[in-house]
């Protein structure tokens, strides 16, 4: 009988199955990425900061292994002429070794920074070596030249007709309100023109939920105590929560352990996650200058006992 010869053989396979183990210990491996969501840069993401105002960014981020560095930069944009030299860059350690995080952030746009266009840069550096990078058209104006420059004023919180609180000064050191209370809460925004909306609303402190414009609101964690509109105001005109309603004047009260609120034109059930509780409450006004896009708010705390 003759002798098949396998070793030849055996050496074929062997030498076949070292090549594709070598192959795959050259392969590259993908490096995961870090990403971003919900960026808002300026308020209600206006990509617009104003010299010598607070200036909002905000950016929901996540590594891909973990966060190296976080970076904000606002710098000259090529081809553009400033009164001045000026940048900004800020980074922030505390996001180091993070796997997710939400960057929050409010800072002073400086009163040297020159009015005009800049290229806006937020970066984000990966332990694993990647980066993202986003890059926007940012402006920066002088609030002289602003179209209108809405400012919040005559603020005003009252419990059973008793004033208790008003523009900065604290009647009682703590704003406490108690089931059947009547809370009035007080507001007006002036130096404004054109279109625009007004809410007064109250939010758990226990929610961990801070809106800084309307476009932000969820109407399941706010409670609605006013809510003006107005149409086409010439400039430097005014607005409050204060409203004649047929020859009544009301629309800024609400009774602490109300089944409803006062949303417009539908009033919403005060359940679920916003039903009355005991605790730490913040009284919150945002008003929106839907024509120039122009957004500002207020946040004080109020107390019930429920």
């Amino acid at each position: 009988m003759k002798k098949t010869k396998l070793f030849p053989l055996f050496l074929l396979f062997a030498s076949a199955f070292t090549a594709c183990n070598s192959d795959d210990d050259n392969a590259t491996t993908e490096v995961a990425k870090p990403t971003m969501t919900n960026v808002e840069i300026g308020s209600a993401n206006n990509k617009q900061g104003v010299i010598g105002r607070d200036f909002h960014f905000n950016a929901d981020i996540k590594a891909g292994d973990k966060i190296a560095a976080v970076q904000l930069k606002i710098l000259p944009k090529k081809g553009e002429k400033y009164a001045s030299d000026w940048k900004l860059e800020l980074s922030w350690a505390e996001y180091v070794g993070a796997k997710n995080t939400t960057v929050h952030k409010h800072f002073n746009i400086p009163n040297e920074a020159p009015e005009g266009k800049y290229d806006f840069f937020f970066i984000l550096l990966d332990s694993n070596g990647s980066k993202l990078e986003i890059k926007e058209d940012f402006t920066i104006v002088d609030a002289a030249n602003l179209p209108t420059d809405p400012l919040i004023g005559r603020d005003m919180i009252s419990r059973n007709e008793n004033l208790i609180y008003h523009m900065g000064t604290w009647v009682e050191p703590e704003l406490i309100f108690k089931k059947n209370d009547e809370l009035t809460a007080h507001v007006q925004i002036s130096q404004i023109k054109g279109d625009g909306i007004l809410y007064s609303v109250l939010i758990k402190k226990s929610a961990n939920y801070h809106p800084e414009s309307i476009d932000n609101l969820d109407f399941k964690k706010v409670i609605v105590i006013s809510k003006v509109e107005h149409k086409g105001l010439a400039s430097a005109s005014k607005i409050s929560t204060l409203q004649k309603v047929n020859d009544v004047w009301g629309g800024e009260k609400i009774v602490i352990g109300a089944a409803t609120d006062a949303n417009l034109p539908n009033a919403n059930p005060i359940t679920g996650e916003k039903a009355w509780e005991s605790g730490v409450y913040n009284w919150v006004v945002l008003y929106k200058n839907t024509t120039y896009n122009l957004n500002v708010y207020k946040s004080m705390p109020i107390t019930i006992n429920y």
